[in-house]
This record gives C-alpha cells, sequence and structure tokens, in this order.
C-alpha cells in the first residue's frame, strides 16, 4: 500500500485521537492496541517516514495514559481477559487454525493406525489401563476407570498435570516449533487410537457422553497451548522486517499470554473430571449440555469474541 493512500484513510482516526480524550479505560485500551497495528505497519513498510514518527509519538503518548494507573490492580486483570487476550488470539487466529487442523490431523493417524494394527492402543495407553477398562466394558459400566479415586485428590492432580503439560507444550516451540508439533503429535495419536479403541468395542457413544463432559474443555486447550507453542516460534522463524531478536520477544510475548489465559480452562476442566465426569449414570441430555456449553464457551470466546474485538478496535 502506498504511504499516500495508508495516510488517507487513517489520518483522520489519528486526529480524532488527539482531539477527543477517550470515553473510558476500554476505549483507550482499544486505542492503543489499533495505533500498535498502525505503528508495526509504518515501520514495516515506511521506516524512515514522519508518518512513522508522527505514529510513534502518538503511541507512546497513549502508552502513557493507559500505564499510568498502575495501582488499579482489578482493572488490569479484567483488562486482560476482556481486551488484551482476545485481541491477541485475534491476532493469530491464522497459527491457531493451522494448529487447530494439525492436531486433527495427528489424531486421525492415531485412529487409523489403531484400526490397522489391535497392539497400538496398548503401545500408546499402556497394558494396565487397556486391561482395566476392558474389564470394565465387561462390566457393563466402560468409563468406570474416571470413578477410581476420589474426587479432590483427582481434581488436583489432573489440573496440575494439564497445566504442567500445557506450559510444556507452549515452552516447546522455542525450538523452532518442533517441540511443539511433537506434543502436538502425541496427544493428537493418544486421542485418535483411545477413542477408536472405545468405537471398537461398541461403546463409542457412552465414551463420547463421558469423556467429553471434560475433554472439550482440556483438549481445546492443549491445542490452544500448542498455538501458543507455534506463534512463539513463528517470530523466530519468520521475522519478517524487523530483526529475529525483536519478533521473537513480540511472539513469545504474545504465545505466553495466550498460554497463562488457559489456566483457568484447565482448572475448570480438572474441576469437572474430578466430580462431574466420574457419574456415568447421568442423563444424557445432562451431558450433552454441559459438553455443548464448554463448546459454546471455546468458540465464543476464542473465536467470535475476538474477532469482534477486532473488527472494533480497527473502527476507531
Amino acid at each position: 500500500m502506498r504511504e499516500a493512500i495508508f495516510l488517507r484513510q487513517n489520518e483522520e482516526r489519528w486526529r480524532q485521537y488527539e482531539r477527543q480524550p477517550p470515553s473510558g479505560p476500554d476505549e483507550l485500551a482499544a486505542r492503543f492496541v489499533a495505533l500498535t497495528d498502525d505503528l508495526a505497519f509504518a515501520q514495516t513498510f515506511y521506516p524512515d517516514s514522519p508518518t512513522t514518527q508522527y505514529l510513534n509519538v502518538l503511541t507512546s503518548k497513549l502508552h502513557q495514559a493507559l500505564y499510568k494507573n498502575k495501582p488499579e490492580r482489578t482493572g488490569r486483570f479484567r483488562q486482560f481477559w476482556a481486551q488484551e487476550l482476545p485481541l491477541v488470539v485475534a491476532r493469530h487466529h491464522g497459527t491457531l487454525l493451522a494448529t487447530l487442523l494439525l492436531f486433527l490431523l495427528f489424531t486421525s493417524l492415531g485412529a487409523l493406525s489403531a484400526a490397522y494394527d489391535d497392539t497400538f492402543v496398548r503401545v500408546v495407553l499402556g497394558d494396565g489401563y487397556v486391561n482395566q477398562t476392558l474389564a470394565n466394558i465387561a462390566k457393563g459400566d466402560p468409563m468406570a476407570i474416571y470413578k477410581s479415586q476420589d474426587e479432590t485428590p483427582m481434581f488436583l492432580f489432573i489440573t496440575v498435570n494439564n497445566i504442567r503439560v500445557a506450559l510444556m507444550t507452549f515452552a516447546a516451540g522455542i525450538a523452532a516449533g518442533l517441540g511443539t508439533v511433537f506434543l502436538l503429535f502425541q496427544n493428537g495419536v493418544m486421542l485418535g487410537s483411545f477413542q477408536y479403541f472405545f468405537y471398537q468395542k461398541g461403546v463409542l457413544l457412552p465414551s463420547v457422553l463421558t469423556i467429553w463432559i471434560h475433554g472439550t474443555l482440556e483438549i481445546s486447550a492443549i491445542v490452544l497451548a500448542g498455538g501458543a507453542g507455534l506463534v512463539m516460534a513463528r517470530g523466530f522463524l519468520f521475522p519478517g522486517t524487523f530483526s529475529r531478536a525483536a519478533a521473537f520477544r513480540q511472539s513469545a510475548r504474545d504465545g505466553l499470554k495466550i498460554a497463562i489465559g488457559l489456566v483457568p480452562i484447565f482448572i475448570v476442566a480438572g474441576f469437572l473430571e474430578g466430580f462431574v465426569t466420574r457419574h456415568t449414570e447421568m442423563p444424557m441430555a445432562l451431558s450433552l449440555l454441559i459438553i455443548g456449553t464448554s463448546a459454546a464457551f471455546i468458540i465464543g470466546y476464542f473465536v467470535v469474541y475476538p474477532r469482534l474485538m477486532q473488527r472494533r478496535a480497527n473502527a476507531l
């Protein structure tokens, strides 16, 4: 885009930012995000232009106004979940979508491997788990393994373990994304072979209605953690016009924000697995309600809401 066109499209909005104070902290944050995007574009295509210098000064002023009230911790906390995280997610929707497609591919490979090799499930899940599940199927309660521990210890163990796995999946992105891809491969193959095992034994529906009570949030969060790792790797591999170090620092910050944003989701998923999933006798309607609510939250917060926030920020 020529600089003259870039100016014509955005100059009036920038002048409005100078003339008219924001109506509140939410609008101030949205203006700052929009200006940051404009500045990044200008630095990329017109690095020595007066336009870039002007945007740098204007962005600095908004930055000072945005962070001068540091003691307002609750406002900062709310801003992170309501604005900052959704805007980061929107900025990296392409990478997150690619991560999801990659995970689905690995899941399909797991199911296909289990279909062609009867011993594959035992290699992936272990003999102990498979033998116990086969015994539970014979007893008429395929998902009884979720009742094998007390609620609270199970909740705490699962939550801590899932957060650990998610942070490892994110951090592994530092190895040019290869570590993250490997961990996504492990989890995808395990999920695919796991579900095919229940399909093969004729209890796919009971397994879906039980496992995905917590799995909808848990698996979605693992995929998003993988996406956070690949976001970090992308900055290192494809720095664009920025220095590799600068691009990596920015992408690492964005990836870390996504990873941190997943912690509450893992806590809720752990609670569901520890206290709710064990009730395998619950009505189908209730199970579908929990699964549907979880899926609606993931789609709403990580797909729909970020796009709305991005459009609102661009319109200011």
